[in-house]
């Protein structure tokens, strides 16, 4: 489980495929590696890595091809910068949201507009994703925990301010890149206990037929 609260920037070292999958190892650049061990988790642009092998500076971990076709880490080089978060522990303080390390789909970024020194970025999200995205509610982009500030169908937009610029990728960022997208997980759970299950989107209308009334 992890918060959303980026810890450091690190970069692709190398990548090396392994039979059907992938192992990436990752400089870890000022992430404290001294707590972790092998068999331990730690998020890379969001998705929940295991670390298989341990250096003086990163980690390295083994991608499935599932992973790679579900994210955006099968497009990396090496090289490229990643956005870092180790496992939370149960005495953290808890500054983000809760994040599961466990990307839901691929959102791709559509415009940067600059508001004072904030970036207003805005995203178009998986059509089968946008009902879970609400105004002033949590998204995880890349791994980073952060405020929606509009919806409209599968597009949304957020605010970046100038120190997340600084301690995450989004600082980088440019129009047309892919990110990582992880919903709120209380909203999925939702909807599952609301239909049962059964894949329905929940709606104004749905939820009038099964007795709950708009006052």
């Amino acid at each position: 489980m992890f918060t959303g609260i980026i810890e450091a920037k690190g970069s692709i070292a190398s990548l090396q495929q392994l039979e059907s999958e992938w192992r990436i190892s990752i400089e870890t650049g000022t992430l404290d590696l001294s707590d972790v061990k092998v068999g331990d988790s730690i998020a890379v642009n969001g998705c929940c890595l295991t670390v298989v092998t341990l250096s003086g500076s990163g980690f390295a971990a083994d991608v499935s091809m599932e992973t790679l076709r579900c994210t955006t880490l099968g497009k990396l080089q090496v090289g490229a910068a990643v956005n870092l978060e180790k496992a939370m522990l149960a005495t953290d303080r808890f500054g983000g949201h809760i994040v599961s390390g466990h990307v839901d789909g691929v959102g791709e970024l559509e415009s940067i507009t600059p508001e004072g020194k904030s970036l207003k970025l805005q995203f178009r999200a998986p059509d089968e994703l946008s009902r879970y995205i609400a105004a002033k509610g949590s998204i995880c982009i890349d791994g980073t925990s952060l405020t929606v500030n509009g919806v409209a169908g599968a597009k949304f937009h957020i605010n970046v301010i100038p120190h997340t610029q600084e301690e995450t990728i989004s600082g980088a960022y440019a129009v047309g890149q892919q990110v990582n997208l992880e919903v709120d997980l209380v909203a999925r759970y939702l909807e599952r206990l609301a239909t049962g299950g059964a894949g329905i989107a929940v709606t104004a209308e749905y939820l009038e037929q099964h007795g709950f009334k708009s006052t």
